[in-house]
């Protein structure tokens, strides 16, 4: 039946791959989700239907079975009482009977059959159905780790261009780079010292050894 045809179509589908084209993977395999419950809920209204049908055609072949059963006493009454006249347009009717019941069985039994490979195909999709549900809340949880993992490696990847990091590592040279400055700038300054006290300085260094060596000497007894 052609209510069944979207439904297969949607089970033989890689929801995987359906998730991949999705741009949000989310809401696609909810979306799927919806969809299928929707298919099924039609399959099994449809079932319903032929189902109904089957028991009607159930009791009209019951009846027809009853009408014929009727005939043949009825002519088996007339034949016994003697009048052969009746008893023949009693069989006439029974005979009439006979032929729809037997058309009327074919149609049923082509019924049931249908009503029993439409049972069995429900039966598959509801269990399709149970089997997508379950696996809803893992694909939604798989596409969140993956939403993560593309972040993780996007904010890594910046970080060694325009993000913080970098520009964390840039301040850093600066200052390494104004530190090497201002120890050249005293190294600078220590060059230029002023030619006369570096002479007081020289003289001063000159008393300080005088000073040393005549205690030495008292000490000595020279």
């Amino acid at each position: 039946m052609a209510i069944f045809q979207r439904i297969t179509d949607i089970l033989k589908a890689n929801i995987n791959d359906m998730l991949d084209k999705a741009e949000d993977p989310e809401k696609m395999v909810k979306q799927i989700i919806i969809e299928m419950s929707e298919q099924v809920d039609s399959a099994t209204e449809a079932l319903g239907q032929a189902m109904g049908s089957q028991k009607l055609a159930a009791r009209q072949l019951e009846e027809a079975k009853r009408a014929s059963a009727d005939w043949q006493q009825k002519a088996e009454l007339a034949l016994k009482s003697g009048n052969e006249e009746l008893a023949r347009r009693a069989l006439d009717s029974k005979v009439g009977v006979d032929r729809q019941i037997a058309e009327m069985q074919q149609q049923y039994d082509a019924l049931s059959a249908q009503v029993d490979k439409l049972k069995d195909q429900v039966k598959v999709l509801k269990q399709k159905l149970d089997e997508a549900r379950a696996r809803q809340d893992i694909l939604i949880a798989r596409s969140r780790m993956a939403d993560a993992q593309q972040g993780v490696a996007t904010a890594v990847g910046a970080a060694s261009s325009t993000s913080a990091f970098s520009k964390l590592d840039k301040l850093e040279q600066k200052v390494a780079q104004k530190e090497a400055t201002a120890e050249a700038f005293t190294e600078l300054n220590g060059m230029n010292v002023d030619p006369t006290e570096d002479e007081f300085a020289k003289l001063q260094h000159a008393a300080d050894v005088d000073a040393e060596m005549a205690a030495l000497k008292a000490k000595l007894g020279m």
